[in-house]
C-alpha cells in the first residue's frame, strides 16, 4: 500500500470503507509530516491537538460503518484567511496575529460538519494580496519542488501558497484556499495540483477575512480533479449570512466526472494568441492540451474577448478599492494590534503603520486614491464599466462554446531572488490569464499537464466554464489529467 500521505481523498474513502487504515493513523502521518517538512512553512498556525481529536470521532463512525460524508476523517489545510472558532486567524499579518475569531466561517462549518480533519491554518500572502507567497508577515511559503537546473527554491504562487504546499508536499489530502485574481489557480499551477474557483456566489463568503468583496471566492486545493469535486460537494451552498450567495441547487459534482469532452466546443482566445509567455507553457497549451481534447473528442475553435486587454488595469483598481474599504476596521480599537499614540489619529496611525506590510499599504493607498474626490468617476466608476463590458464579453462566447481554454500562468515557479528583481507591475502581470474570470466571476480550474523542458517545473492549464458549470469544467480537467 502507498504511504498514506500519499493517497488521495477518493483513495482515503476505499480505505476507510474496507477498514483498512484508521483517520487517527492518517491524521497522525500527516502531522509528522508537517513536523518533519517545517522547511516549507505552509502552515502558520498547527493544530495537532485538535486534528487527533477530530480523528478519533472519525474512528468510531469508521468503526461503526456510519461516516458522514466522504470528507469524514480527511485531514485537511484551511487558509488563514477563514475564521476558525477559538483557533487563531491571522491573514497572515501582523495587525491580526492574536486573533481569536469567536465564530466559523460557513464554509469551514460545513466542513466541519461533514467530518473533516483540521490539521491547521496555511500560509499566505498578507490579507491575500500577493502572486507569490512572498507577502506574509510569517515569512514565504515554500514550494516543495525544486528548480531542476540548479536545485533552487521557488515560490509556490499566491495568495494561497501555504495550501498548495500542503497539498504538493504531503503535508494534507486537500486546502481551501480563496480567489480573488488568481490566488487559487496560480500557486494550484506552480505546484502542479488541481485547484478550483467556483462561480462567485457558489460557496459562501461568509467569516472569509475580505480583501475584495466582489471578487474574493472560496475553493478547494486537491492532488486530483476527483478530489477537488468531492471537496467541492461539501463547500458549495446557499448561505443567508452572505448576501452575494446565490440559491441555486447544489450537484454532485463527482456525478459524470468521467463523461469525457465528447461533442463539445472549446474555444480558445485569439487575443492571448500572441502574448509573451515561457515557450513551454506555450506548446503545453496550444499543442499538448488542444490535441488531448481533440483526440478526446472536442472541438477547439478561435474565439474573441475583445475586451480581455483592459481586465489586468481594471482588476488593479477594483480589487484595491475594496480593499481600502475593507481594511479601514482593522484601526487598532476593537480588536487586533494597538500601537498606542498621544492621540487618536496618533493611535490609528502606529497601529496601522506598524501593523501592515508594505504591499498592502500599497494598494490600500492606491484604492483610497482611485474611491477619492476629483478621481472616483475618473477611475473607479470607469473601471467598473470597463468590467461590465468584460462579463459581457464572455457571456456572448458562452452562445458558441461550453469552455474556454488558457494557460493558468505565464511563466512557471521562479526563486525567491527572482522575484527580488520584480516590480510591483511584473509581478501583477503573473495573474494575467487569471484576474479575467474573477471580473466576469465564471468558474475556472488549473490542471497541471506537464513539467517544464529543462526546470521541470509544474506548468497548469487553465479552463472556464458558464456560471455554475463547474461539472463541464471538471470534465474536460479529468480528461486532461488522465492523458499527461
Amino acid at each position: 500500500m502507498s504511504k498514506l500521505t500519499d493517497l488521495t481523498i477518493k483513495e482515503l474513502n476505499i480505505g476507510y470503507d474496507k477498514k483498512e487504515f484508521k483517520a487517527s493513523e492518517v491524521t497522525e502521518a500527516y502531522l509528522k509530516n508537517i513536523d518533519a517538512s517545517s522547511n516549507l512553512n505552509a502552515y502558520i498556525t498547527v493544530t495537532a491537538d485538535e486534528a487527533m481529536a477530530q480523528s478519533k470521532l472519525s474512528d468510531e463512525r469508521i468503526g461503526k460503518g456510519s461516516r458522514l460524508s466522504k470528507m469524514d476523517g480527511v485531514p485537511i489545510g484551511v487558509k488563514d484567511l477563514f475564521c476558525t472558532k477559538d483557533i487563531r486567524t491571522t491573514a497572515a499579518s501582523h495587525i491580526l496575529d492574536d486573533f481569536v475569531p469567536p465564530y466559523e466561517s460557513t464554509v469551514t462549518s460545513q466542513l466541519l460538519t461533514a467530518g473533516s480533519i483540521f490539521l491547521g491554518k496555511t500560509n499566505l500572502d498578507e490579507f491575500a494580496m500577493g502572486g507569490a507567497n512572498l507577502t506574509s508577515y510569517f515569512g514565504e511559503a515554500i514550494n516543495p519542488i525544486k528548480r531542476a537546473t540548479d536545485n533552487k527554491e521557488v515560490v509556490t504562487g499566491g495568495s494561497s501558497g501555504g495550501s498548495a504546499a500542503s497539498v504538493a508536499g504531503g503535508l494534507a489530502a486537500g486546502s481551501l484556499g480563496t480567489d480573488t485574481g488568481g490566488s487559487i489557480r496560480q500557486p494550484a499551477a506552480f505546484t502542479g495540483i488541481v485547484g478550483l474557483k467556483p462561480t462567485y456566489g457558489r460557496c459562501s463568503r461568509f467569516g472569509i477575512i475580505a480583501y475584495a468583496s466582489s471578487l474574493d471566492q472560496a475553493g478547494p486545493m486537491c492532488k486530483t480533479v476527483e478530489d477537488t469535486a468531492i471537496m467541492l460537494n461539501h463547500m458549495a451552498g446557499f448561505d443567508e449570512n452572505d448576501s452575494t450567495s446565490v440559491d441555486i441547487a447544489v450537484p454532485d459534482f463527482t456525478n459524470g466526472i468521467c463523461d469525457g469532452v465528447k461533442g463539445m466546443k472549446i474555444g480558445i482566445p485569439k487575443e492571448l494568441l500572441n502574448e509573451n509567455i515561457d515557450k513551454d507553457i506555450e506548446q503545453s497549451w496550444k499543442d499538448k492540451a488542444v490535441r488531448i481534447l481533440k483526440d478526446a473528442g472536442a472541438e477547439i475553435v478561435e474565439i474573441s474577448l475583445p475586451n480581455l486587454k483592459y481586465a489586468l488595469a481594471t482588476y488593479y483598481i477594483l480589487a484595491p478599492a475594496e480593499a481600502s474599504s475593507n481594511l479601514a476596521r482593522y484601526d487598532g480599537v476593537r480588536f487586533g494590534l494597538r500601537v498606542d499614540g498621544d492621540t487618536l489619529d496618533d493611535m490609528y496611525l502606529n497601529t496601522r503603520t506598524a501593523g501592515f506590510g508594505e504591499e498592502v499599504k500599497r494598494r490600500i493607498m492606491v484604492g483610497t486614491y482611485v474611491l477619492s474626490a476629483g478621481y472616483y468617476d475618473a477611475y473607479y466608476l470607469k473601471a467598473l464599466k470597463v468590467q461590465k463590458l468584460i462579463r459581457q464579453d464572455y457571456l456572448n462566447v458562452f452562445k458558441d462554446v461550453d469552455l474556454i481554454m488558457t494557460p493558468t500562468t505565464p511563466m512557471p515557479a521562479f526563486t525567491v531572488e527572482e522575484s527580488k528583481s520584480f516590480d510591483p507591475i511584473t509581478m501583477y502581470l503573473q495573474d494575467i490569464f487569471t484576474v479575467p474570470i474573477n471580473l466576469a466571476r465564471l468558474p475556472a480550474i488549473s490542471v497541471p499537464i506537464a513539467l517544464s523542458s529543462t526546470e521541470k517545473l509544474p506548468i497548469g492549464i487553465q479552463l472556464v466554464g458558464r456560471d455554475f458549470d463547474e461539472a463541464t469544467i471538471l470534465k474536460a480537467a479529468k480528461v486532461i489529467e488522465g492523458a499527461k
